[in-house]
């Protein structure tokens, strides 16, 4: 009987040890041939971003295989677009002011962490972003969503070997266990950890420096100024985008009591359903597990399949279901991330309680990730921006597209750093940048005064024959060798 755990270890070991000469082969290559990889990874994804969007969906059953196709070619796209002209090879910048170079160092094999919320899109970015700066990447896949990731991992491999390079830059683990992703994260140089908190911890706390996401509990606050329509159509788009299942999408809606009335018509008219009664409390009994975390049955479902799996009817083309959410903690489960159709719903009556409740909220569960704001008063919007406790603030966007660098000048990205105070290493959109190391070479300045030891007073008992100043007369000083040799003979 074979023990999955040992070989899925053994597996990680094989891979890792593969993949690190592999790397140190290819880090000796120029700017030129790691762009010339690059491109053909980008290459591939997009030639197969609809293929791989429908084997994600039938998989894991999570999102819209259209959206996933998005999100693959966001990564093969638009991340590309981004990275194709950085330069990540050699010396990045010489200061001849300072008189210092700034070098760049891979960091060697990168352990990917890959979720099955967004898994192919997952690995396209992270092989883009892991080679691009010259390292190697070796994937521990989520396992239900490992056929997908490794049908990706395959066609990279095959645009590898078209470069002449090796195909062991970029792998993934066939049996995926705890224990082996584990032994992956502890062995390798850098964990890029994009998946559920108990997975991102793991990363955080295996000794291997490691860069991780949190979870997205984002508010999305309708300001009394917003153009309310436009925000409720962007909210919905966001937070239908694959069924929910980024974690940049909103998952409350925040409006100002003057407002309320029109926000909730426009929620309804664009397709939303209040949650009320028996329909209420049947839905909130099937949203979380035992330890209050997400059900898994509902994550990346459309409204339907949860009002179906509740057991609730609801009307037809119904795209969210909202609920009034008197509260927030771990008794209003609204209050939480939900990675599905399912939005929480508050009024406040200003902008300052609107601040408070966002506070809560992502304290809750999000703090450090995103927070969305739909207004025109500027003076709001930089309020929020100057005190609100994440990582990235989108204005009058989709959440969700904009988090992710869609519909903003954010750099494209499935790791959405939630900073020191989401418990991550960066609050960036991560990037090649982030897996490099730079080495400095500082130049003397010429600022710092040294001068020389004055030379120590000479003495000796030659008389001062030896001519002084650690001089010395050889003629003389062989001359009295030799007569003091003759006393003796």
């Amino acid at each position: 009987m074979v023990d999955k755990d040992l070989l899925s270890i053994q597996e990680a070991r094989s891979l890792v040890r593969a993949a690190r000469a592999a790397q140190a082969e290819y880090s000796q290559l120029g700017q030129d041939r790691i762009d010339a990889v690059i491109k053909a990874i980008s290459e591939v994804g997009i030639a197969h971003a609809e293929e791989l969007a429908q084997m994600a969906h039938e998989e894991t059953g999570y999102g819209k295989p259209q959206d996933k196709k998005t999100k693959n070619l966001l990564a093969a796209e638009k991340v590309y677009a981004c990275i194709k002209d950085m330069k990540t090879v050699g010396i990045l910048e010489e200061d001849k002011v300072n008189k210092v170079l700034k070098v760049a160092v891979p960091v060697g094999v990168i352990a990917g962490v890959v979720p099955s919320t967004n898994p192919t899109s997952t690995v396209i970015y992270k092989s883009l972003i892991s080679l691009k700066s010259g390292n190697a990447v070796v994937f521990t896949p989520h396992p239900s969503a490992k056929k997908c990731i490794a049908a990706t991992v395959q066609y990279i491999k095959e645009a590898l070997h078209k470069c002449g390079v090796s195909t062991d830059l970029v792998s993934c683990v066939s049996v995926p266990t705890i224990e082996g992703s584990a032994e992956l994260m502890k062995i390798a140089d850098l964990i890029l950890a994009t998946g559920g908190p108990g997975m991102v911890k793991a990363a955080y706390s295996s000794g291997t420096p490691a860069l991780g996401v949190g979870a997205g509990n984002v508010p999305a606050y309708i300001e009394r100024s917003a153009d309310i329509k436009d925000a409720v159509a962007k909210i919905f788009a966001s937070k239908t985008f694959d069924n929910g299942t980024i974690c940049a999408s909103e998952q409350s809606i925040i409006c100002d009591a003057v407002i309320a009335a029109d926000v909730k018509r426009e929620v309804i008219a664009q397709g939303g359903f209040f949650l009320e009664g028996e329909n209420l409390a049947k839905v909130k009994a099937i949203m979380e597990r035992g330890n209050g975390s997400m059900n898994p049955a509902i994550v990346g479902r459309d409204a339907q399949t949860v009002a179906k799996i509740a057991g609730i009817t609801i009307p037809e083309g119904t795209r969210l279901l909202v609920s009034d959410e008197p509260g927030v903690g771990p008794k209003y489960p609204f209050s939480k991330e939900k990675l599905t159709s399912l939005i929480g719903f508050y009024v406040v009556n200003d902008w300052k309680e609107a601040c408070e409740l966002c506070h809560s909220l992502l304290h809750n569960c999000g703090i450090g990730h995103t927070l969305a704001i739909h207004s025109h008063n500027e003076d709001i919007i930089r309020e929020f921006g100057l005190k609100k406790p994440v990582s990235r603030i989108v204005v009058n966007t989709p959440s969700t597209h904009g988090g992710v660098g869609l519909s903003t000048g954010l750099f494209p990205s499935f790791t959405l750093g939630c900073g020191a105070v989401g418990g991550s290493a960066t609050s960036d959109n991560v990037n090649p940048m982030h897996l490099l190391n730079i080495r400095y070479v500082a130049y003397d300045l010429g600022n710092t005064p040294v001068s020389a030891p004055a030379a120590p007073k000479h003495t000796c008992s030659c008389g001062g024959n030896c001519g002084g100043h650690g001089s010395v007369d050889i003629s003389a000083l062989t001359s009295m060798i030799v007569a003091e040799l003759k006393k003796v003979m």
